[in-house]
């Protein structure tokens, strides 16, 4: 395996993988794990580094929906215009281009279920060329990017055949 993947799948898993640690998994020297890593953020492969963090544990609410955007493109730019005025507002997480029904699959985060009311009605249903929004709201957080939110404690019985 290329070393720079290898070194991209081990910061994917580990965001506090150090160099040594990195060096070690891939049978590199430290300084080359170093350099390999300042390649890959100075050419922006690596984006930045990620604390997965269960808010819910935190003790702080907070309210996430996924709202399907359906818009009308624009000779030219398509939806990337509509996508890059939403993705401008502080409180949407990502906005993806998607196949089905809807263009645009925008995840968004509120302080409670007004405050995302008021942004899909004031800022996003206002945009132009949005033609309508469908709001999903999250109930319950499974699995987000490979990480598991469950307290389901792991069985030490051995389990038995009938």
């Amino acid at each position: 395996m290329d070393k720079q993947i290898a070194t991209l799948k081990i910061l994917e898993k580990d965001a506090r993988a150090t160099p040594a640690h990195i060096a070690a998994m891939v049978g590199l020297e430290e300084s080359e794990a170093v350099g390999i890593i300042a390649s890959l953020e100075e050419r922006g492969v690596i984006r930045r580094y990620k604390t997965v963090i269960d808010w819910e544990k935190a003790g702080v609410e907070r309210v996430f929906a996924f709202i399907d955007v359906k818009v009308t493109p624009a000779r030219g730019v398509g939806f990337d215009d509509v996508a890059e005025r939403i993705y401008r507002y502080p409180e949407v997480h990502s906005v993806y281009l998607v196949s089905g029904d809807h263009d645009l699959r925008v995840s968004v985060e509120g302080r409670h279920i007004r405050e995302v009311a008021q942004f899909v009605s004031e800022k996003l249903a206002t945009i132009d060329r949005v033609q309508s929004t469908k709001t999903n709201f999250l109930l319950k957080k499974y699995k987000e990017d490979t990480d598991i939110f469950s307290d389901k404690e792991e069985s030490h019985r051995l389990p038995v055949a009938p």
